[in-house]
Formats: C-alpha cells, structure tokens, sequence
C-alpha cells in the first residue's frame, strides 16, 4: 500500500536486494539471480560434506521473498544433483544472530549425525558457524553462509565455515542509485546497460522489469583479505 500511495503522488517505485514482486514496483535491482546465489551455496555446502548426509537451513525471515528464492533454488538443486543428501529441517531465526546459534545447536542435538547447515542471511550465517565451533565439530558438521567478509572471516580461518556466499555490495549499492536515477529521469533500460566501468553489462529482463548485478561472489578464507566490509 505504501508503494502505491508513493506511486499515485507520482514518485518513481523501485525495489533493491529483496523484491515486491506483486507490487506497483517499476524494476527490481537484483544482486545475483535466484538460482544463482541458491545453486552456489547449495554445491559450497555438499562439497564440504562429500556430496551426501543430512542437512539443514537456518533462514531469517520467514515472508523474506529474496531468501525464500534461495531455498527453493537450494533445494531444488540439492535433490536433482544430490540424491543422498537428506534435508531435515528449514527453521526461522529473525535477524538475531544468538537465535540462529541457538537453533543450529538444537538441530544438532536433535539429529546428531547432522553433517551440514546452511546460514540463509547474514546473521545466521554466522550463527550457524559459531554453532559448529562451540559444539566442538569443525569437520564434523560443515557450514556455509550468506555471510559478509569480515564477518565471516575467523570462521574461514578455522574451519567452522567453509564459504559465504555474497556480491559486491559497493556494486549494487551504486546500480540501485544509477537505476533510481534512470527512472526518475524518464531513461528506459537497454538489454544491456553500461552503468560504469566496473559495471558494463548489466542485464535488464523486461519480462520481469529486473536488473541483474552479476555472478555471486563467494568468499573464501583464501581471498576474504580483498574485501573491507
């Protein structure tokens, strides 16, 4: 309602990060396709347990639209590619990064062959590896994250997590400004758009009034040292 109301006093509506898909929105700044940032995670985390074994996801809000995207890709890919990989359970830990410590460890205690979980945001990411490093099971039980670098990075460097999953987050932050601009200004988007230099090609999908930022970026501890954020 308050995208109409916007809307109807003649602003411009866009959304960025997480979409409004049923909505006035005029385009969507998306990070990563869904599938893309869902199919990485996912092949990070059976990579590290060996392709098989149970799993769970530890996600943030339940009516996120971004996050809830990544799940059904995670899933969807895990089952096509991964047949021996069973997942157990998707909980939901708000954005508080000690609840989602708190739910993995209960996972855990509740299947206690469990050999991967899977942080969905940024707080859980983390929360998931610290879980894992309390329970004393690095190398037992693998995490992987939306995580950002500097967040996650103690956790690659021990081994309680074993990659996060992001973009470049100076990127996107400039394509949404460059994008509200366009709008604002009455410009229409080309199929390709050359927004800078560090920027030449974002896809616009006009089906779906969607700007794509890119590839995820996924971050190591052999490259977490090149990202100040």
């Amino acid at each position: 309602p308050l995208m109409k109301q916007a809307q109807d006093a003649g602003i411009k509506v866009l959304t960025a990060d997480t979409d409004a898909p049923n909505s006035v929105r005029e385009a969507f700044v998306n990070q990563a396709t869904a599938d893309g940032i869902g199919n990485t995670t996912a092949e990070t985390l059976m990579k590290a347990m060996g392709g098989k074994g149970k799993w769970a996801i530890v996600s943030c809000g339940e009516t996120a639209e971004n996050l809830n995207s990544w799940i059904a890709a995670e899933k969807a890919y895990v089952s096509a590619k991964y047949p021996e990989a069973e997942l157990v359970d998707v909980v939901y830990s708000g954005e508080d990064q000690a609840k989602g410590t708190q739910m993995s460890t209960d996972l855990m205690s509740a299947h206690p062959d469990l050999k991967g979980l899977l942080g969905q945001c940024t707080t859980s990411a983390v929360g998931v590896a610290q879980a894992v490093k309390d329970a004393g099971k690095i190398g037992q039980v693998f995490t992987v994250g939306i995580g950002t670098p500097k967040s996650m990075k103690p956790y690659l460097a021990d081994g309680s997590s074993s990659g996060s999953i992001l973009w470049n987050v100076a990127n996107l932050g400039y394509l949404t400004a460059w994008a509200g601009e366009q709008l604002a200004t009455g410009k229409t988007f080309q199929a390709t758009n050359k927004v800078n230099d560090q920027m030449p090609d974002v896809k616009w999908d006009e089906a779906t009034k969607t700007l794509v930022l890119g590839e995820p970026l996924l971050i190591t501890n052999e490259n977490v040292d090149q990202f100040n954020y």
